[in-house]
Parts: C-alpha cells; sequence; structure tokens
C-alpha cells in the first residue's frame, strides 16, 4: 500500500469520526448526567461461558451477535485442571491441534492452516509462522479467546486458521490477594502470587509473581520459569481511562529436544522407546526470554461512542546449545544414528501502535454499530547460528537411544556463521460496521487495506518484498428469538510470499478464504451457550515450483492449496447449581495436501465437567478428557511408483484427567489433578517425520488461599 493511500484512509477515518462524533455530541447534550465512567467491554464468567470477546470486530459484540466461531477458555477452567501453560488451553480448545514437536518449540493448527495470529489484548503481533519457543505461562490470563476462520480484519497477514487472544488479568478496584503453592510428579513445584488492590477510588494496580520448577518424565530435561506482571488501570477523569501492562516471563529448559525420535528402524518397522527416552544432551540448554509492555488510554466522547489509542513494545530473546540426532537406526543394534550440535540465538522485537474509534449511530430509525481506526507494526527479527565441523565433536556417532545416559561430546561452536536479519512493517486501515436492517436482522460488513514491507535476508535467501492486500468481511446474524440465532460470515486474510514467477516477479500472496455458517443459542437462563457450525476454507495462489526449473533460480506458479471444511459443535456453561461443561466436537476434511491430511486428525471430541457434591459443602469433582481418531504420516515413497513403503501410525487414543476440589473454608482450599489416568501411550504429534511421547500418568496437588 502506498504511503497516499493509506494517508487518504486514515483521512476518511479522522472525517468520518468528526461528523459521527459530532451527531453524537449533539445528542449527548439531552442527556441530564455527565458520563461517569468509560465503556469498557470485558468480560462476564459464569463457570465456563464467556459472553464477550474483543478477538472478531472491535464493535463490542457478544460472541452470541459475532458471525464467526468463537471459544473462550475461562480463568475457571483453566484453575480446576491446572491448565498451566497455552499448550494446555489450547489443548482444550474445539478444532484446535497442538502439535509439540519439541520439548521447547510448538505449532499449533486449526482447521488445516497453522495459527499464525496471536493476540494480547487484542492487540495483534504479526508473525511469518506459528512456532511458539517455550511456554507461555497462563497464570498472567484471565481469559484465552480463539476465533476460528480467517481474521484478517483484525490480525492482517496470516492463515485461515484462527486468531488466539490472550487476556490479561486487570486490576481490581476491590482488594484481593490470592495465593497458590503445588507440587507433583517428577518434582514438579509452582508457585503463584496474585494481589490486586485499589490506590483510591480512581486508581488501582494488580501484581502477579510465579514462579515453577520440575524435572520431567523425559530423561535429563529440566525447566525453570519465572513470571513478573505488573497492571495498572486509572481514571485520570471522569471520561479518560489509561492502563499499563509489564509482562516479564523466563524460561530456561535443561536438556531440551531439539528434533525428537526416530519413529521407524532400517528395515520399516515401527520404533517403540520407553517414553522416557531423549535425544538431547546432558550439555544442551534452551533459554527463553520475554518482555512485554502494553500502554492504552481510552476517551470518552460521548455516551456511546469512545477512541482508543493503544502501544505495545515486545522483546523476546533465544540463547541455546542445542543437540540434535538424525538417522535411521538398526532394529537389532540400535546403532546408525549420528548427532549435530548447534548455538542458536535469537532476537525479535515489535513495536505495534493501534488507534480506533468505534460507537453507535442512528440511521433509518435503527441504532448502529460502527468502528474505524489504522494500525503499524514495526518488526526486527535477528538470528545466528553456530556448529563445529573442525574438532569431531559437532557429529559424533550416536550409541543406542534406548541405554543412553546423554554424555556427547562437548562441541566448539565457532564454524559456519549463519543467520537472518529482518525488518518488516505492516501498516493497515480498516473499517467495521454493524448495520441493523430490523430488530432481528443485522448485516456485518468490514475492509482492511494492509501493507506489508520486508527487507533483508534469512540464511542466504532474500526476503525483500513489498505487498498491499485489500481485506474483506461480510457477515450477517439473524435473531430467531432471544436465545437462538442464526449466521453467515465471509472472511479473507493473506501470506506474503517470496517466490517468483517465470517473469522474475514476486508472486501474489498466498490468499486465504473462509466461509462458514451456524447456530448460536443462549439456554437455560443465557447460562449455557451452544454453537453449531459448518465451515469451508482455502488457500490460493500457494507457490509451487515449475518442473524443470533451475536449483539456482527456481520459478514458481500460484496453485490452489489446502482446502479444508468441516463441522464445530460447542456448548459450555452451566448446566444446573451443581454442574459445569465445556464440550466440543468437531469434524475436519482436507484436500489438496496429502502429508496434512494424514497427520491432522479428522475427528476430535473434548469435554471438561465440573460436579459440587451437594452432600458435602465445599467439594467438587471434575473430568477433563480429549480424543482424537488415528493419524499417519508415510515416511519413505517408492521413487518411481509414489507408493508408500514406509509410514508411521498413531492409532486414535484419548486422554482423561480427573479433579477434585475442596473448599477447607471460605478462604483456603485444597485441590488434586492426576492427568492421563489410564497411562495412554502416544506420540505427541506426526508433523515432523520424528516425535516423542507425551507425559504417562502424573498427578499434583495444589493449596490455595484467598483474602
Amino acid at each position: 500500500m502506498s504511503s497516499t493511500t493509506f494517508l487518504r484512509l486514515s483521512q476518511l477515518s479522522l472525517v468520518t469520526s468528526a461528523l459521527l462524533s459530532g451527531h453524537a455530541f449533539a445528542e449527548q447534550q439531552k442527556e441530564e448526567q455527565a458520563i461517569e465512567k468509560i465503556a469498557v467491554y470485558g468480560q462476564h464468567h459464569k463457570n465456563y461461558i464467556t459472553e464477550e470477546a474483543q478477538s472478531a470486530t472491535k464493535l463490542g459484540l457478544t460472541i452470541k451477535e459475532t458471525p464467526q466461531s468463537i471459544s473462550v477458555v475461562s480463568r475457571a477452567l483453566m484453575d480446576d485442571f491446572s491448565l498451566d501453560n497455552l499448550n494446555a488451553v489450547l489443548e482444550s480448545t474445539p478444532g484446535v491441534t497442538v502439535e509439540q514437536i519439541e520439548t521447547d518449540r510448538t505449532y499449533f493448527k486449526a482447521r488445516g492452516f497453522e495459527i499464525t495470529n496471536f493476540q494480547v489484548n487484542g492487540m495483534g503481533m504479526p508473525q511469518d509462522n506459528g512456532s511458539i519457543q517455550g511456554t507461555l505461562d497462563t497464570s498472567i490470563f484471565d481469559s484465552v479467546e480463539i476465533v476460528r476462520g480467517a481474521n484478517g480484519l483484525m490480525t492482517g497477514a496470516g492463515n485461515p486458521s484462527a486468531t488466539v487472544n490472550m487476556v490479561l488479568k486487570r486490576p481490581t478496584y476491590q482488594t484481593q490477594v490470592n495465593a497458590s503453592v503445588s507440587y507433583g510428579s517428577w518434582d514438579n513445584k509452582r508457585l503463584e502470587l496474585d494481589a490486586s488492590t485499589a490506590i483510591n477510588e480512581n486508581h488501582a494496580v494488580r501484581a502477579v509473581f510465579t514462579k515453577h520448577k520440575t524435572e520431567s518424565y523425559l530423561d535429563r530435561y529440566e525447566q525453570d520459569k519465572t513470571i513478573y506482571y505488573l497492571a495498572y488501570e486509572g481514571q485520570l477523569t471522569d471520561s479518560t481511562v489509561v492502563t499499563a501492562n509489564y509482562v516479564n516471563q523466563k524460561k530456561d529448559a535443561d536438556s531440551p529436544l531439539w528434533g525428537a525420535l526416530p519413529l521407524y528402524y532400517s528395515d520399516g518397522s515401527a520404533t517403540n522407546f520407553d517414553a522416557s527416552t531423549s535425544t538431547a544432551s546432558d550439555w544442551s540448554y534452551w533459554n527463553n526470554t520475554t518482555e512485554q509492555l502494553f500502554l492504552s488510554i481510552e476517551q470518552a466522547i460521548t455516551n456511546t461512542w469512545f477512541l482508543k489509542a493503544s502501544y505495545a513494545h515486545l522483546e523476546n530473546e533465544q540463547d541455546s546449545e542445542l543437540f540434535y540426532v538424525f538417522g535411521t537406526p538398526d532394529r537389532e543394534t540400535g546403532l546408525g544414528l549420528t548427532g549435530y550440535a548447534s548455538e542458536y540465538d535469537h532476537k525479535d522485537k515489535h513495536d505495534i501502535l493501534d488507534i480506533y474509534a468505534t460507537g453507535k449511530f442512528d440511521l433509518f430509525g435503527m441504532e448502529h454499530d460502527l468502528s474505524f481506526g489504522v494500525n503499524q507494526a514495526d518488526m526486527d527479527n535477528k538470528d545466528k547460528s553456530l556448529y563445529d565441523r573442525t574438532t569431531g565433536n559437532g557429529f559424533p556417532a550416536m550409541p543406542e537411544l534406548g541405554g543412553w545416559d546423554g554424555v556427547a561430546p562437548v562441541p566448539t561452536l565457532t564454524d559456519g556463521l549463519t543467520g537472518a536479519d529482518i525488518t518488516s512493517r505492516q501498516r493497515s486501515a480498516y473499517i467495521s460496521t454493524r448495520i441493523r436492517a430490523t430488530d432481528s436482522f443485522s448485516v456485518l460488513a468490514g475492509v482492511s487495506q494492509v501493507n506489508w514491507e520486508t527487507e533483508g535476508a534469512s540464511y542466504g535467501v532474500a526476503k525483500d518484498k513489498d505487498t498491499d492486500q485489500t481485506v474483506p468481511y461480510f457477515g450477517a446474524v439473524y435473531d430467531i428469538n432471544a436465545s437462538l440465532s442464526t449466521y453467515a460470515s465471509y472472511t479473507e486474510t493473506f501470506v506474503p510470499q517470496t517466490e517468483r514467477d517465470i517473469n522474475g516477479d514476486y508472486l501474489d500472496p498466498i490468499t486465504g478464504k473462509s466461509s462458514e455458517i451456524g447456530v448460536k443459542a443462549q439456554l437455560l437462563d443465557d447460562d449455557l451457550f451452544v454453537t453449531v457450525a459448518y465451515f469451508d476454507a482455502k488457500q490460493v495462489g500457494l507457490a509451487i515450483a515449475i518442473p524443470d526449473s533451475l536449483p539456482d533460480d527456481t520459478r514458481y506458479y500460484g496453485a490452489d492449496g489446502i482446502n479444508s471444511d468441516g463441522i464445530e459443535v460447542e456448548l459450555s456453561g452451566q448446566i444446573n447449581e451443581t454442574l459445569s461443561a465445556s464440550f466440543s466436537y468437531s469434524n475436519l476434511n482436507i484436500d489438496g495436501d496429502e502429508l496434512v491430511k494424514d497427520y491432522t486428525p479428522e475427528n476430535q471430541f473434548k469435554l471438561a465437567v465440573t460436579h459440587k457434591v451437594p452432600e458435602i459443602d465445599g467439594l467438587t469433582f471434575g473430568l477433563n478428557y480429549r480424543w482424537q481418531d488415528d493419524t499417519k504420516r508415510v515416511q519413505v515413497r517408492d521413487a518411481a511408483t509414489n507408493a508408500a513403503l514406509i509410514t508411521t501410525t498413531q492409532d486414535a487414543y484419548g486422554l482423561l484427567n480427573l479433579m477434585a476440589t475442596y473448599d477447607i473454608n471460605d478462604n483456603m482450599s485444597v485441590n488434586l489433578n492426576v492427568n492421563n489416568v489410564t497411562n495412554e501411550k502416544y506420540i505427541h504429534s506426526l508433523f515432523w517425520a520424528q516425535g516423542y511421547y507425551g507425559a504417562p500418568r502424573n498427578y499434583s496437588v495444589s493449596f490455595n488461599w484467598q483474602l
């Protein structure tokens, strides 16, 4: 997008704001009372139900009013089942698969595509891929929102998979103090402290401290996490609110997996190691540090309009020395593997600014909603890799893995310096509206004009690109009655490409298109929320190499990529005074990529239930169960016929977790969690050709105190 286009869109937003604000201000003069509080669209938890989310639009709509599938994992669900990291949260989310390929690197997928859109408090964090290094702790989150499908209106570049919004805890004006200490299998120790109080009637602060140290079922693996969180909220005037949030999260991992276990022997038969088997050396480590600062100011213009400006500064650093094992072992001896040592350092920095106005206006006797704004994200990514190709310690021959104690030659990592130095900027201007045609029928529409610029190179490959894209959003909602509504929507998003066509020009971006129809219902006095959705998503313009292109100058053409469709059913909330539940079923069909189709489960079932025992005051039982059908990965194909010669298969499996909580008194409680009760042995993911096993049966006990 040219600077002229961006300026015009910005001017359009300002002009529209002035006109609508003027009209609303005139109406405001008729009000006898002054504005006392700024409008805040927050979460209202009823156990496992949340009514509102801000990840799909900025119109202040409830989940029922938004024509897309939205799931919210509430603080209550995270607390009940000790969902202490983002992996555990998304494992409980409908239609999401957690591709845990290593101990400290994870990919998330939805509807056949990688999730690359992540937000904190509604602010997008643009990135080229969906891998998350380390594990994001949830002790600082109030909830996690997941909008499935394309969401280009809010995030710009990305896949038609989902958007994950992590909502930070906010200060409370009533003093509250919470403390929790837990101990579990493999010397798993965790401490959480959470305190919030008002400074005076207009200012409040909150602080969270978390310390988590644990060994592991995996040989040699240990992790040490420390999280600091500070939040401030202040009402400067009757119409102005400012907030500030600071996050510092550090995770040090000793003997982490880089890569994982070989899944087949040289004769083609499947390996079957102990679940504890690791390929990590005793000297390897992977340390991740994240520092985040969020600032925002909200200014009420009238009692129905406000302006919000937000700024975020994010820094992530990785420092690691890693050990990878590759090759195919002999079935009889276990030999045939080779080690591979590397030093990997990474630093990325994001500066994000978002300014928007939102509110209501009257037209043709009906009240409508409008939101518009501009966004800019500046991103710097630098990393480097070092190897040992000189001393002989960088690529040692490996002993049989089953009896290996992790002792490997210590490399001198000074060779083959390579890396990346990339600078990117994403700019967008967006507008969205909800028009009420009647009391029962609403139409939503929006458009985002996005420009993505990148300069630099990654491991010798130029990443220069300059892409403009217009991203549309359309939707409609019809309220059948006060409890039941139907909806339909069409959304898009895009991914820039650096591949060139036959003429040497850059290919157009990959376009992700997502269509969805569904039914939403709020039942049982609005305590139970139900969604049934059918979706169809596809990629258009995926770079495919032209046959017979020169290896050092490969040219590409745009083709259709993955096409997926399926159904998702979700139920969450409070069924009666003693029973709360979160249930989902998803079915996914994928065409266009056999590899993705094979390792992605077609059917998933997830259930979390808690029951307060009426006969024993303070006692609650619960279960958390998730099941997926079989997956596979073709490892070796016949070069002539393309027939599968060696295939790794993961049979269908289910994981059952149980919990029990007893409230000792109004201030103290004890919680017991037992995970993988049936001791199921399973491979975490077939996203890569390697894999490792999930945790066997384990437990944790926590003592909780609140003021």
